[in-house]
């Protein structure tokens, strides 16, 4: 015969329920997919050598040239899709019922959102790893290793901000329509946001992008490259990425609620 558990009795694990084992899971089964290693190893790479083939690469800007300025970019955007695609995969997870079975484990909604942000940076080193070694490989890319590794490492941060963004979509948004919206947005907000193609400072775009959210990571990304940290870049990172944990945390506990 089966023995009843008494729900009152069972303990709440260490950590909200954090597991290595599942976050390793979780991985490798993101990396099986084919559209997470086309956005992660492939399309950023191949959009840096696009990117770049249409300018001066030894043009001096900053501590470096327009080479590593394109690369840095390249990286961010990168790294943005793919952690947003990392993170919005909570939307196929609620489509197959995944989120109900794991709201009946131990494991806390805030545990589960910090995976999904760990995977997402993980997600966000490759793609920002396979992009500066095409640029040293390609070696047109110039400026000092300390500003190299520094300009990585603040990509790397920023890409929670686009983490964020994908579980926020991911529970606004059903199934794989949350790639679909995301995909093109992203694309949208890199040209509107001073990624890929730089804007006139003071005209009248540029003030619209001041407001978008790949404005801020973008300046703080390549802060060590242009020597010039943009307070404004710094408020508006801060700002969107908060926006973006509180919707996804809003969304979160209404999708709980209905269980």
């Amino acid at each position: 015969m089966s023995t009843m558990i008494d729900p009152a009795t069972r303990r709440v694990p260490p950590r909200g329920g954090f597991n290595a084992t599942v976050l390793r899971i979780e991985l490798r089964r993101m990396l099986r997919n084919r559209r997470t290693i086309i956005f992660t190893l492939v399309f950023p790479a191949a959009m840096f050598l696009a990117i770049g083939g249409t300018v001066d690469w030894t043009v001096d800007a900053g501590h470096g040239n327009v080479g590593a300025y394109i690369m840095v970019a390249m990286a961010l955007y990168g790294a943005a899709l793919t952690a947003a695609s990392g993170g919005a995969m909570v939307a196929m997870e609620r489509s197959v019922g995944w989120s109900r079975q794991l709201r009946l484990t131990p494991l806390s909604p805030t545990v589960y959102i910090i995976m999904k942000a760990l995977l997402a940076l993980v997600l966000g080193a490759i793609a920002i790893a396979v992009v500066n070694i095409v640029g040293v490989i390609q070696g047109r890319p110039s400026m000092p290793v300390g500003v190299w590794i520094a300009c990585a490492l603040l990509t790397l941060l920023c890409t929670l901000v686009f983490a964020a963004l994908g579980v926020f979509v991911g529970y606004i948004v059903p199934g794989e329509n949350a790639m679909q919206i995301l995909g093109p947005g992203l694309a949208l907000l890199a040209f509107l946001g001073n990624v890929f193609i730089p804007l006139t400072e003071g005209s009248m775009i540029y003030h619209v992008a001041e407001l978008t959210p790949m404005f801020g990571v973008a300046e703080v990304s390549r802060s060590p490259l242009t020597g010039d940290l943009n307070w404004v870049g710094v408020v508006n990172t801060v700002v969107w990425l908060a926006i973006f944990v509180a919707g996804a945390a809003w969304r979160m506990s209404k999708d709980t609620a209905r269980v």
